[in-house]
């Protein structure tokens, strides 16, 4: 197997807030993002559609539109993930590719520019072919919403 050249940019550095949108619409962020939202436990998600930018905004959870946080692992703080499928189809947001960004506080929410480009993360599951599809047996077990890049921090 040729050598390949380690590109930094897929590794998010520790300390910068990253939100990344997996190719099934989850959204990830991790632990200094979701610090930035003050740890919510539930988010409404919001789309400007003139200015292509995605914010979560930390609410109560018997607001009528909370999306609950969830842990991405069980290994303690780290990643907190949000299943936003419906929002992404909905709004024809590419999830062709995950890719990851940096986020910024606007009004107290966390928000996304996706006319940025954002960087494509790609995990080792996508390059071992003879591995079986990960996606399709998770979703069959009913883990559609389960966090499947290599995007650990």
């Amino acid at each position: 197997m040729p050598f390949e050249v380690f590109d930094k940019r897929m590794t998010p550095l520790a300390k910068a807030p990253s939100v990344t949108i997996q190719k099934r619409g989850v959204i990830s962020l991790n632990k200094t993002a979701h610090d930035l939202v003050d740890n919510a436990e539930t988010v409404e998600l919001l789309f400007d559609r003139n200015r292509q930018v995605i914010a979560l905004r930390a609410t109560d959870d018997s607001a009528p539109h909370a999306y609950a946080v969830r842990a991405g692992s069980k290994r303690g703080p780290g990643q907190a993930l949000v299943s936003a499928t419906a929002f992404t189809q909905h709004y024809g947001i590419d999830t062709t590719a995950t890719r990851r960004w940096k986020p910024f506080i606007e009004d107290g929410m966390l928000c996304v520019d996706l006319t940025e480009a954002g960087t494509v993360i790609t995990g080792n599951r996508t390059k071992n072919i003879d591995a079986p599809d990960t996606e399709a047996t998770e979703a069959s077990q009913g883990h559609d919403d389960e966090n499947t890049t290599m995007d650990a921090d």
